[in-house]
């Protein structure tokens, strides 16, 4: 539908396919995910000890783990990160069709693991979380029928993924989880301003927004609850917030060294929402500012790359998968210096967590191909050609 033929550059003839894949792969924002996903282990070593003593497994237990998940989305990144466009919208719009039904079974096969929010189904082994594999899916999809409505008697794809967007955050609302929501209207928002938004509309949107936050405050103890306390002016010490807080500024800015931390202690979430509290306790400012650095590289290499792309689909389909990716980071590390209310959001990459990982690997995977150079030429090509 949006694979759009305008001329071709230059191509090297009988080109194996990992050569031609190495050259015109995004290497910078590769490099930044092998270090982040190198951060991880690292801080998974000093964070899930704690948990894994408690638990009266061996003290690397959740390492390994992690480890094991890790290589399962490297590999499949890389591995995705080979597909042309077409193949990546095929592929998810598969994967978000398996996980929105999944996410439909959640009220009757799902378990809440006694954290109040139905958001897993537990294997006995492990567990899934189908929200984070319904996230690429959704931008997929939404990018699709996006760039649809830019042809030719196109169908009203905007409004199609309007609908779909509105349907997918009462789903997740219902749970509740309403950092999962958030972060889908955004990736939405971002790619309908992409595609050409009008500001009123916008603008609207954002209104209703706000109106359906103050009815999920006044509809939601659990959602009221975590509003109250990021409003109150005081940190209960012994909350989460409060201890991850207290680790931050005791880390200063080369931290209090390597094992000596105590907030993993404290914290029964600091190897997954709050593993950036262990990162400022043991290794200070410089680590965090390091995986920020990181973060926006993933972010500005990938949105470079796309505002040279002429496919919309692409463009509109790259742009969702790094904003979500880079805001993401942003909501988790916002929750742990208490700029945002808690969520219960994982940092892609570095916390531990199965699904969070294998997720963030699909994903990562589908913007590493959608920001290769294909030989289609790009949008500087066909204004030159349309100007001669």
């Amino acid at each position: 539908m949006t694979e759009m033929v305008f001329g071709t550059v230059p191509v090297r003839a009988g080109e194996p396919v990992l050569p031609k894949w190495w050259r015109t792969l995004d290497k910078l924002a590769l490099s930044s995910i092998l270090m982040l996903f190198g951060i991880g282990l690292l801080l998974g070593l000093a964070a899930s000890v704690p948990l894994a003593e408690k638990n009266g497994l061996e003290p690397f237990y959740y390492v390994k783990r992690q480890a094991f998940f890790g290589v399962v989305a490297l590999l499949t990144m890389l591995g995705i990160s080979m597909l042309p466009p077409l193949q990546v919208r095929r592929l998810g719009v598969i994967g978000f069709a398996f996980s929105f039904v999944a996410i439909l079974l959640l009220p009757v096969f799902g378990t809440d693991f006694g954290k109040g929010a139905v958001r897993w189904f537990s294997l006995g082994f492990a567990s899934v979380q189908p929200s984070e594999f319904l996230k690429p899916g959704f931008v997929i999809i939404a990018a699709w029928f996006m760039a649809a409505a830019h042809e030719v008697a196109g169908p009203p794809g905007r409004f199609y993924s309007f609908i779909l967007a509105c349907i997918i955050v009462v789903a997740l609302a219902l749970q509740p989880d309403f950092g999962q929501a958030s972060l889908v209207l955004f990736s939405w928002g971002v790619m309908y301003f992409v595609a050409g938004a009008p500001f009123f509309i916008l603008t609207a949107i954002g209104g209703l927004t706000v109106a359906g936050g103050v009815f999920a405050y006044n509809a939601s103890e659990h959602f009221a609850r975590r509003i109250n306390g990021f409003l109150s002016p005081e940190i209960d010490p012994r909350t989460q917030i409060g201890y991850a807080t207290n680790a931050i500024q005791e880390g200063g800015f080369f931290g209090v060294g390597v094992g000596e931390g105590t907030v993993k202690w404290s914290l029964p979430d600091a190897h997954t929402d709050f593993i950036i509290a262990v990162a400022a306790e043991e290794y200070g400012l410089i680590l965090v500012l390091a995986i920020i650095a990181l973060y926006a590289t993933v972010v500005i290499s990938s949105l470079l790359r796309l505002m040279r792309e002429r496919d919309p689909f692409a463009r509109l389909a790259g742009t969702g998968l790094a904003c979500a990716f880079g805001v993401q980071a942003f909501i988790n590390m916002g929750v742990a210096v208490r700029l945002l209310p808690a969520k219960g959001m994982t940092l892609p990459f570095v916390s531990y967590g199965g699904s969070s990982v294998i997720a963030s690997g699909i994903a990562l995977g589908m913007l590493l191909a959608l920001t290769r150079t294909r030989p289609q030429g790009q949008i500087a090509d066909i204004l030159t050609r349309r100007g001669n």
